[in-house]
C-alpha cells in the first residue's frame, strides 16, 4: 500500500523544482566548520589537512545513509533522498558521494536538476526537506 502523502519521487515529479544553490553550499559550509571542529579533536587540521576531509565522508556516509540529512541540511532545511524513489540512499551511496564530493569537481558539473556528477553517480538529489 502507498502513502498518498508521500512526496513524488524527484524524477517521476514534473513539478520537481531543486533547492538554490545558495542552501546548498550553506550547508556544505556549515558542515566543513563542524568538521573542522571535530576533526581538532584527534589531529592538527592545519597540519594535517586530510582529517576533515574524512571526517566529511564519514558525516556524509552516516548521516545521509540513516537521516537523509547532514547537520548543515537540517539546518538550511534540505535533504538528499534516492532520485528515483525519493528515499534514504543508505551508508554505501552515502559513502560512495560523500568521496566523491572531497574530490570538489564533480560537485561542479550540474545538470538542469542541479545534480551534481557526485549526484547522478550515487543516484541521489539535493530536495527541500519537509516542514514540521
Amino acid at each position: 500500500m502507498t502513502n498518498p502523502h508521500a512526496p513524488a519521487a524527484p524524477a517521476t515529479d514534473a513539478t520537481f523544482t531543486p533547492p538554490s544553490l545558495g542552501r546548498r553550499f550553506g550547508a556544505l559550509i556549515i558542515d566543513w566548520v563542524l568538521c573542522l571542529l571535530a576533526a581538532n579533536i584527534f589531529a592538527d587540521p592545519v597540519r594535517d589537512g586530510w582529517a576533515p576531509v574524512l571526517v566529511l565522508v564519514l558525516v556524509y556516509a552516516i548521516f545521509l545513509g540513516l537521516f537523509a540529512q547532514t547537520p548543515g541540511m537540517y539546518i538550511t532545511k534540505i535533504r538528499c533522498v534516492g532520485w528515483a524513489d525519493g528515499g534514504r540512499i543508505g551508508l554505501l551511496r552515502g559513502l560512495i558521494r560523500g568521496l566523491l564530493l572531497a574530490l570538489v569537481v564533480p560537485a561542479l558539473i550540474m545538470d538542469e536538476h542541479r545534480r551534481g556528477l557526485h549526484d547522478r553517480l550515487t543516484d541521489s538529489v539535493i530536495v527541500d526537506a519537509p516542514r514540521r
